[in-house]
């Protein structure tokens, strides 16, 4: 009878661990001299409303530079009062608010996405791409750009639809992969993605030798692989935000089963979870958050994979308090990335992937040696 009493503790005790391997150091961590050292996180109320305040402080900066800079106050005053703004009003909701709203987009829909997929794969370098969704938007835009460059839709571009398109039927297509043999693992997922990925990225060479004598095409291509944040039309804006904030506002109990799958598969379904209902959801909304970012902007990378591992020193690894923060964050960063972009080297724009990813990868390289450094502690 007592040991049957006592079950319970070693059961509870069995999934600490557990939790810990999977979602990184605990709020205690053990120290020298047998004292508990409290791992000190900034809270994620407090840490919202500190990046809510920055994307709108970023949001009115990014407004304002460009190649007419306009005043802060003059960019306040037009978002009060738009009627009487004036040539202002132009320049602004014509031109810089719509391509600032479109780099938020495009940055908290890429950094949400790498918060789910780093929580479903269990992978810190899991990115909105781990499943090879920049291959078939590549050739999508490649479709877009050289054989049918008149189509349109809803007022999206023929690069724009098919990129989307290709990204979403990827998924599809390494899904159905994946699930094929009979026996479904994250690893058949993880291969299937890669290999469909690198086939379809290396079918837009095929554009490329076929439009030599064409360089205004391959410019197109080249700058859109690269990640490249266009002016969008207000129509466009107003299209893909319904479907980032109704995908964000989804994924937030797809993420809280997240935290449950750490625990393990097995004990996740002891507890009443539907392990292949979380992969599907966590695919979906992952997919089309990132076939929605590539719409707007193309292949953008590290936004994804930087963003949320630096959030997570802050406030720690539960997926349920990362996903807002994360995508909050993205939007500044990837507004903050755009807008250096086109004003640093003006009039020569350069392509804001390209930024990402020399400011990404240094930044990166520091995390991972600041964790390896924490895991030594």
């Amino acid at each position: 009878m007592e040991a049957e009493l006592r079950a319970p503790e070693k059961q509870s005790a069995t999934v600490e661990r557990p939790l810990h391997l999977a979602l990184g150091p605990p709020t205690v961590l053990a120290a020298t001299g047998g004292q508990a050292r409290l791992d000190k996180r900034i809270s994620a109320r407090k840490l919202n409303l500190l990046l809510l305040v920055s994307l709108a402080m970023a949001i009115v900066v990014a407004t304002a530079l460009g190649a007419v800079r306009l005043p802060i106050s003059e960019v306040l005053r037009a978002f009060l009062h738009p009627l009487r703004a004036g040539e202002a009003g132009e320049i602004i909701f014509q031109l810089r608010l719509p391509r600032v709203l479109a780099a938020a987009l495009v940055g908290a829909a890429l950094s949400a996405t790498g918060v789910l997929f780093q929580g479903l794969f269990r992978n810190p370098l899991a990115d909105p791409f781990v499943l090879g969704t920049s291959g078939g938007a590549a050739l999508g835009g490649a479709f877009g750009i050289f054989l049918i460059p008149s189509l349109s839709f809803a007022g999206f571009g023929a690069t724009a639809v098919l990129a989307f398109c290709g990204s979403v039927l990827t998924m599809v297509l390494v899904w159905y992969l994946a699930r094929a043999s009979g026996r479904f693992a994250m690893e058949t997922l993880l291969l299937a993605g890669f290999a469909i990925g690198t086939m379809l990225n290396a079918a837009t060479v095929v554009f490329e030798m076929r439009e030599e004598a064409s360089n205004s095409g391959l410019r197109v291509l080249a700058a859109w692989l690269h990640g490249q944040l266009g002016i969008p039309t207000w129509s466009q804006v107003a299209l893909l935000a319904p479907l980032v904030i109704i995908a964000l506002v989804l994924g937030l109990p797809v993420a809280g089963r997240l935290n449950t799958l750490a625990l393990g598969e097995e004990y996740a379904a002891q507890l009443g979870v539907s392990v292949v209902r979380v992969r599907v959801a966590t695919v979906v909304l992952g997919s089309l958050l990132t076939a929605a970012a590539v719409s707007l902007g193309g292949l953008i990378g590290f936004v994804g994979l930087l963003v949320p591992h630096f959030l997570r020193i802050l406030i720690g690894p539960n997926h349920v308090r990362l996903l807002l923060p994360a995508a909050l964050g993205g939007a500044t960063f990837l507004i903050l990335a755009d807008t250096f972009a086109r004003t640093a080297f003006a009039p020569t724009e350069i392509p804001v992937g390209v930024f990402t990813a020399f400011l990404g990868g240094p930044a990166f390289l520091y995390l991972l040696n600041h964790r390896s450094r924490e895991s030594r502690q």
